[in-house]
């Protein structure tokens, strides 16, 4: 019963999604009382439930999504991203241009979120395609694919972050795995899949496209950007700090901190936890693309004002998930998915990671 009332639960939300057009965020919420309702939880005890739902779930993920999203746009506005994609486009020329745009998108897509890469990017791409004569989804793909995985193998972002936290997995450790992980899948889902595509479907790769869907754009003066060096150093500087903390541990204490650390291990420990690693990231991108550059303390606080809001459904929707799952843990659906996979072999991890990807990435 617990099963069928969990199905029913994921019905209604798609329906109200999918059909109806609500909000993700209120969508979860009322999926959440409903299927609590039909849980025989009572009344008086759900509220409570979706509210230790969303505080758990917010925890630490509050922290690191909105000190990243701040470091990106930071490293955005300034033209650090801009600087990052036209240095290694140009380095590596026509005949790398592919290369070029992939590292170029994993490198800026690991300080940004998806969509914020995108919008960015994509004029790049457009101009670059355009000025080389290729088709804009011979870069563009290898774009997409970059980008794509990093928002969802990587932390900082969504998806893999809230899986580390819940599982008490290392970030740095799941960093590693996942950089391991994604070099062979943006090869495959970007520069493989574009050519086998391009020989599939060739009318595909004759359009022009039009960036006016995209909004108005921000331009920027070559040399008017931060260095590239500081530019890539902004944009990795919370993978450096956990870096160092993972390979630390790994080499001296075997991958686990010490029930008795000392000192330094404290310190490694510290700057090395993804909320700290992100905060000091964050102030050293006030520094280098802001005070460093002159900026007035008003402009950089404003652009620190505007990421929050361009991530504030993020959180809430972030929130709203962890609500709908404390309500089927206290309903009791959590032990009957766990019985229901225990013997069979089948981990529900890659559906988690999935709802993880689709809900982060929806309004």
């Amino acid at each position: 019963m617990d099963i069928l009332v969990l199905v029913l639960g994921i019905l209604l939300l798609l329906v109200l999604i999918i059909k109806f057009k609500f909000n993700t965020y209120v969508s979860l919420i009322i999926t959440a009382v409903v299927v609590a309702l039909g849980l025989g939880m009572a009344p008086a005890k759900i509220a409570t439930s979706i509210q230790n739902g969303i505080g758990a779930q917010l925890g630490e993920l509050a922290l690191v999504f909105g000190f990243g999203a701040m470091l990106g746009r930071l490293v955005a506005d300034a033209g650090g991203a801009y600087r990052i994609a036209h240095t290694l486009i140009n380095a590596f020329g026509r005949r790398g241009l592919q290369l070029a745009v992939v590292l170029a998108s994993f490198i800026i897509g690991i300080a940004l979120f998806f969509e914020v890469g995108i919008v960015l990017l994509v004029p790049i791409v457009f101009a670059i395609a355009a000025e080389a004569g290729v088709p804009i989804l011979t870069l563009g793909i290898p774009m997409a694919a970059a980008l794509s995985v990093t928002h969802g193998f990587l932390p900082p972002h969504p998806a893999p972050t809230a899986i580390s936290t819940a599982l008490g997995a290392s970030a740095g450790l799941v960093l590693a795995y996942g950089v391991i992980i994604a070099i062979p899948t943006v090869y495959i889902a970007g520069p493989l899949f574009s050519k086998l595509a391009h020989r599939f479907v060739p009318d595909a790769f004759e359009r022009r496209g039009n960036l006016k869907a995209l909004g108005p754009q921000k331009t920027f003066k070559l040399e008017e950007t931060p260095s590239f060096g500081i530019s890539v150093l902004t944009s990795l500087f919370p993978v450096i700090l956990m870096a160092i903390a993972t390979v630390y541990e790994l080499v001296f204490h075997g991958g686990k901190l010490p029930k008795t650390p000392n000192g330094l291990d404290n310190v490694i420990a510290f700057i090395g936890s993804p909320s700290i690693a992100m905060l000091i990231s964050l102030l050293f991108a006030m520094w280098a693309m802001g005070y460093a550059r002159k900026l007035p303390a008003k402009a950089i606080m404003t652009t620190l004002e505007d990421a929050v809001k361009s991530i504030a459904m993020l959180l809430l929707v972030i929130g709203g998930g962890g609500a709908f799952k404390q309500v089927l843990i206290d309903g009791g659906v959590g032990d009957s998915v766990k019985n229901l996979f225990v013997g069979s072999g089948i981990s529900p991890l890659p559906s988690l990671q999935f709802k993880c990807n689709t809900l982060t990435t929806r309004p």
